[in-house]
């Protein structure tokens, strides 16, 4: 999936620093990475939500380095950024009923985690920082296709956290005269992702339902839309954003999608079809802190990264669904 080059520059005499490298995007950045002869690979993961499974393929590597840490604990941080050119900062608690269910949580990973993360770039003297942020923190905003400097009211702890990182990436780059760029993740899906557990996402959950003959669960009428993106599409767009030349790095921030939206109703038709199920979904409440609407606006990422999202969400669906067969 990886063997098209998103770069231009060699890369196997750079060493990547990539913090949540166990989990579902992180694994996914590694396996670019090696197959494109990075010099060394380091993960910092404390398998809270990542999956050791995820880095199998190169726990041997002699250039590779997994530490089980955190990001929540400053000395871990410095630790992974001894001798880094370029980090990934991919460690998150994800979902936003989990923010809401356990804010102090969330804030703590994602906020002062992230804050670790930036101080230990800044003192091993880090090239670059590129770093996940989210489409949720463009609130309640109505306006579609959102564009990145039309921002309305956050909806969820979650949706904070993240707008939090991308003041600190702000900041940060200005403060310290430091290389950051933010991007913002318009519904990652794809190889990875994990189907199990209370905060997992929509469409493992919506696989897992219907491989297994049952009903998937649709929050609200199903009408709600996203902007689902295959995750060698956000590959892409860390990898170009890592190494693009002559743009701001002072903190700028990037929609990370497709530009197009499908409802989740019709998310379930392509998947049935695609399964060869004839089971309808069930409905139930609206999720508290959930958009209605998401839709990016990709121009910016376009003309400046040279992003090319190569993956539409069928072919994605696909390529993930052989991936869920072999679990």
């Amino acid at each position: 999936m990886y063997t098209n080059s998103f770069h231009s520059i060699t890369i196997s005499d750079k060493t990547f620093l990539v913090t949540g490298g166990a989990g579902f995007i992180g694994s996914n950045i590694v396996e670019y990475l090696f197959l494109h002869h990075a010099k060394k690979v380091i993960v910092l993961d404390n398998l809270s939500t990542g999956f050791i499974e995820n880095l199998q393929p190169f726990l041997l590597r002699v250039d590779f380095n997994f530490i089980n840490g955190d990001i929540c604990n400053m000395d871990d941080c410095n630790n992974a950024c001894l001798g880094v050119d370029y980090v990934f900062h991919q460690a998150a608690l994800g979902s936003v009923p989990r923010s809401i269910k356990n804010p102090i949580a969330t804030h703590n990973v994602n906020a002062t985690g992230f804050l670790n993360v930036l101080l230990a770039a800044r003192d091993a003297n880090v090239k670059r920082v590129v770093y996940a942020s989210s489409s949720s923190v463009y609130g309640d905003s109505k306006i579609l296709p959102k564009v990145e400097h039309q921002l309305g009211k956050q909806l969820s702890p979650y949706a904070v956290s993240k707008m939090t990182n991308e003041l600190y990436g702000e900041i940060f780059a200005k403060t310290y005269s430091m290389e950051i760029i933010g991007l913002r993740y318009f519904n990652i899906f794809g190889p990875r992702q994990n189907p199990q557990g209370e905060y997992a996402a929509a469409i493992p959950l919506f696989i897992n339902a219907l491989r297994q003959n049952q009903a998937p669960a649709l929050n609200g009428d199903g009408e709600q839309t996203r902007d689902f993106t295959f995750v060698a599409n956000a590959v892409q767009a860390n990898v170009k954003a890592m190494f693009a030349e002559n743009i701001n790095t002072k903190g700028d921030v990037f929609n990370i999608a497709v530009g197009e939206r499908i409802s989740l109703n019709q998310l379930v038709q392509v998947l049935k079809e695609l399964i060869g199920s004839t089971i309808e979904p069930t409905y139930r409440a609206e999720r508290p802190g959930d958009i209605r609407d998401s839709l990016a606006d990709i121009t910016k990422a376009k003309t400046i990264l040279n992003y090319q999202p190569q993956i539409k969400i069928k072919e994605g669906l696909k390529y993930t669904l052989e991936w869920f067969k072999k679990i």
